[in-house]
């Protein structure tokens, strides 16, 4: 989440009606809006690898992934937030005929970042868990090869799973799997006994 900008609270309406107007994005909560900040080459290059590989990876299951651009909606917790990256099967549903703001992501992405890290992976994902469609969230670190997964159960529970260098992170929600090598190749540096045994040299 970015900084807050210094202004009266505002409806849903009327942020949306700002944001459609607006060059910079800025993400809503409560009434407050906060601008979104720029992030690193690694920020930008993890959720660009993320994006590709889950794209790739998809195929014809009828789902389709989205980067930044997409805006959705978490109706419990009065937010409008701009994910590193989300996906949709199946028909997507928005709030209205503009069809930018996303109501039924089953998945979604998130790069880690030092300003960011905690909400992230506390208030965000919380948030997150209460959209019913969606069924997993994804961080990704930057300063390390490691993918965590918040999974959603039947019985309506979540578990997390942790992912490091050589595994795959498997996404039961889209029916795939990701490499978590392929992720951060050219990113960071996989150390050398992980990127060998992910070889089978």
């Amino acid at each position: 989440m970015g900084v807050a900008a210094p202004r009266r609270k505002l409806s849903p309406g009327e942020y949306l009606e700002l944001e459609r107007a607006s060059e910079v994005r800025h993400e809503y909560a409560g009434g407050e809006i906060f601008a979104m900040s720029g992030g690193t080459f690694e920020h930008s290059a993890i959720a660009a690898n993320l994006g590709r590989l889950l794209g790739n990876a998809l195929g014809e299951r009828g789902c389709m992934a989205l980067n930044s651009d997409m805006r959705i909606k978490i109706p419990s917790a009065d937010r409008y937030v701009y994910p590193d990256g989300s996906v949709v099967c199946g028909r997507p549903e928005f709030e209205d005929e503009r069809r930018d703001t996303l109501l039924n992501p089953v998945l979604v992405l998130e790069v880690l970042s030092d300003s960011s890290e905690a909400y992230d992976r506390g208030d965000e994902v919380a948030h997150y868990q209460t959209v019913a469609s969606i069924r997993e969230v994804v961080l990704a670190s930057q300063k390390a090869p490691r993918i965590e997964v918040f999974a959603r159960q039947a019985d309506g529970s979540w578990v997390l799973r942790v992912h490091g260098p050589g595994a795959r992170a498997a996404l039961s929600s889209v029916g795939c799997e990701i490499a978590v090598d392929e992720v951060y190749r050219g990113v960071l540096e996989v150390p050398a006994r992980d990127a060998e045994a992910s070889t089978g040299r």
